[in-house]
């Protein structure tokens, strides 16, 4: 079985194994394809026989990986209406995204 871990990212946390691809919030001061990047806070390792649980990060344990791609994702339109009133507003947002590949548990 291969390794995998749980990071947290944000807000956000996320389950990887090596070599894999996932889509993050922008990761402050970081940019630039080809960037590593590395995640002090991992909150689970496992690697087939063992499994470390962190209260609340395991200690010593790091995720590195490198920024393949940045962007922005779908368009979510948010409405608001009253009726009999005239009034209607429609608003877009976009939020900026970051995809990285896991290079090393």
């Amino acid at each position: 079985m291969a390794k995998v871990a749980v990071i947290q990212s944000g807000a956000h946390q996320h389950v990887v194994k090596e070599g894999d691809v996932i889509s993050i919030q922008n990761v402050q001061g970081k940019s630039g394809k080809g960037t590593k990047i590395d995640f002090d806070t991992v909150l689970l390792v496992a690697d087939g026989s063992s499994v470390k649980v962190g209260t609340p990060a395991v200690s010593g344990a790091k995720v590195s990986a490198e920024i393949i791609d940045e962007g922005l994702g779908d368009k979510v339109v948010v409405m608001k209406y009253r009726q009999k009133s005239r009034y209607y507003k429609k608003k877009g947002h976009r939020q900026p995204f970051t995809k990285v590949k896991i290079t090393s548990l």
